[in-house]
């Protein structure tokens, strides 16, 4: 088992600053929907507050534009991600300005 370091400071209502030991990330939101920057790498979550049911995706892999996928998995289009992006953005904003 591993050592673990993790601290969470709220700026304010739907901004969170997060401290790990591999690094820092923002997130933006707040129970139902929330996005996590880290780096070139973004994170959508949608989910059911209180039920502990939840979807994330990573919207954005910070792969180099052009970078080769590995030949044994395939790269496919997800209908669902323009509207998952819609969905993170619109419930961020509404969370952070109530």
């Amino acid at each position: 088992m591993g050592f673990r370091f993790q601290k969470r400071i709220r700026l304010f209502k739907g901004l969170t600053l997060n401290l790990s030991k591999s690094g820092t990330s923002w997130t933006v939101g707040g129970p139902g929907a929330s996005v996590n920057v880290r780096g070139d790498k973004v994170t959508g979550t949608v989910g059911v507050p209180g039920t502990g049911l939840s979807y994330r995706e990573t919207l954005v892999d910070g792969q180099p534009e052009g970078a080769a996928a590995p030949e044994d998995k395939p790269v496919r289009a997800n209908p669902w991600r323009g509207l998952l992006w819609i969905i993170l953005i619109v419930l961020a904003l509404v969370w952070a300005f109530k």
